[in-house]
């Protein structure tokens, strides 16, 4: 099968021909029909993500299909499931094993592209606004970056949950998903002073910043008093270093919010979580917006429109 690889440490990924997998105990096997690319595949590509796999690997972290074949002591989800899972690798490949705990059911009215840019993107944000900064109707949601996979759902999502959101992205076309997706406010990044911008809009009650850099420090001096900051991700390359004295003054919370790592400490809270979104998808509320798709002999293109941050939404890869 083919399949896109890192095969040695500071190698560039290719698309290589191997063996195809079988499944292990606990595991099952899928005929992958998208994959959903995170920011965090290019910094596997770099080396320094958190979480990168020794090499030889696959890329890809999130993919939809169809079950094919069980491990040894897998009773669910029934060969011929649609699924949706989180493998953290693997998903850059025409077929691929999982860990079958991790496989999330997806109705039949679900397109597989859209399911395989689904699980981190929503469960990311849902986790964050609801189990971390417990929003709350008629707040202020600051959303940094709002037009990127994950930034754009928690505008979609805070909308749902009644709050007033405030959406930061660079150019018009941007901010016209934002505001599409349920943002009241909108600010071009690249054009006005954020920190005054949301000062005159009354402050922030909750920022999710999956941004980093400069835009962390403008948010943080427009929070007003017990705002709770979401530390999602640092797109721009800077990692924040976040002054004490104004936490204390201001009597601001910052969030580490890391979705990964819930799916091995706290595994029910993910999944509660996704259940509530999968039901939320059901009933219509929301609206994933898949900005590109490409097929595999094209992962290096999707891979650089990543990169570019021009892509809205998710960007996908078909198999």
């Amino acid at each position: 099968m083919r399949a896109f690889r890192i095969e040695t440490p500071g190698e560039s990924p290719r698309l290589a021909q191997i063996a195809t997998p079988d499944p292990g105990p606990g595991e099952v096997a899928i005929k992958i029909a998208a994959c959903g690319l995170n920011f965090a595949d290019l910094l596997m590509i770099e080396g320094t993500y958190q979480d990168t796999p020794a090499p030889p690997f696959t890329l890809g972290m999130e993919v939809a299909g169809v079950v094919t074949a069980l491990g040894e002591g897998v009773t669910a989800p029934a060969v011929g499931t649609r699924v949706a899972v989180f493998g953290g690798q693997g998903g850059l490949a025409e077929q691929g094993v999982f860990d079958a705990a991790r496989c999330v059911t997806i109705p039949d009215a679900m397109p597989f592209e859209t399911a395989a840019g689904f699980l981190v993107a929503y469960g990311t944000s849902h986790l964050a606004l609801t189990h971390r900064a417990r929003l709350n109707a008629g707040e202020r949601l600051l959303v940094l970056g709002a037009a990127g996979g994950v930034g754009l759902t928690a505008v979609e999502l805070g909308a749902a949950m009644g709050a007033e959101v405030i959406a930061v992205a660079r150019g018009a076309d941007k901010l016209a998903v934002a505001q599409k997706a349920g943002a009241a406010h909108l600010i071009d990044s690249g054009t006005h002073d954020l920190r005054d911008r949301v000062r005159a809009l009354g402050g922030a009650d909750v920022v999710y910043d999956a941004v980093g850099g400069d835009a962390f420090a403008a948010a943080l001096r427009a929070t007003n008093p017990e705002g709770r900051i979401l530390t999602i991700g640092f797109a721009s390359g800077t990692v924040p270093q976040i002054p004490a004295n104004i936490l204390l003054v201001k009597n601001i919370t910052v969030h580490g919010v890391y979705w990964g790592g819930y799916m091995r400490f706290a595994p029910k809270v993910v999944t509660d979580s996704l259940d509530a979104l999968i039901t939320m998808y059901a009933a219509g509320q929301i609206r994933p917006h898949i900005g590109a798709t490409y097929p595999l002999d094209r992962v290096d293109d999707a891979l650089a429109l990543l990169k570019s941050r021009k892509s809205t939404g998710k960007v996908v890869v078909t198999t």
